[in-house]
C-alpha cells in the first residue's frame, strides 16, 4: 500500500475519532486514534489521543502522548501547549512554562494566542501580574476577539488600577 494512501486512511480514523470524542466516546476515540497511529503516525493523532486521555483527567497519559506527538514533529505546536496546559492542571504551574515557551516558538500552529492565554494564567497564578498582563495582551494582538484573554486582561486590569 503506498503512504499516500495509508496516510489518507489514517487521518480518516483521526476524523472519526474527533467525532466519537465530542461526543464523550472516549474508549472508541482512543481505539481509533491508536488505529491512525499504527497505520500512519501523526502529531495531530498523538495529540489528540492526548487530549482525549486530558478528558479523562488521566493527565500522565495525555503528556505521554504529547511527547509522542513532538518526536513525530517537534515543529507542531500543539502539543507543547497541552502539555503545559495539563501540568496547570496538576498544579504544576512554574513546570508549564517552558512547555508553552516551546508552543509560542513553534513554526507550525493555527493558534498561537492559546499558549500566550496559558502563561498569562501561569504568571497571574504566580503573583507576577505585570507579565501576565503582557501575555494576555499578546494573546490579543494575534486573535484580537479572543473572549478568555479578554476576560482575563480586563479582570487583571482592573486589580492592579
Amino acid at each position: 500500500m503506498s503512504d499516500n494512501i495509508t496516510k489518507d486512511q489514517a487521518l480518516i480514523l483521526v476524523d472519526q475519532a474527533q467525532r466519537y470524542q465530542m461526543q464523550g466516546e472516549f474508549a472508541d476515540a482512543i481505539n481509533l486514534y491508536k488505529r491512525s497511529i499504527e497505520l500512519f503516525p501523526t502529531a495531530e493523532a498523538w495529540t489528540f489521543l492526548g487530549w482525549t486521555y486530558s478528558m479523562m483527567r488521566r493527565y500522565g497519559e495525555a503528556i505521554a502522548a504529547c511527547q509522542q506527538a513532538i518526536e513525530v514533529d517537534p515543529a507542531f505546536g500543539n502539543p507543547y501547549n497541552d502539555i503545559g496546559a495539563y501540568l496547570i492542571e496538576l498544579n504544576q504551574w512554574e513546570e508549564a512554562i517552558p512547555w508553552l515557551v516551546k508552543a509560542t516558538k513553534a513554526p507550525r500552529y493555527e493558534a498561537p494566542q492559546f499558549p500566550l492565554m496559558n502563561l498569562g494564567r501561569v504568571y497571574e497564578h504566580l503573583g507576577q501580574y505585570r507579565t501576565a498582563l503582557r501575555y494576555y495582551d499578546l494573546a490579543l494582538a494575534i486573535a484580537p476577539f479572543y473572549r478568555p484573554a479578554a476576560t482575563a486582561r480586563y479582570r487583571l486590569w482592573g486589580r492592579l488600577n
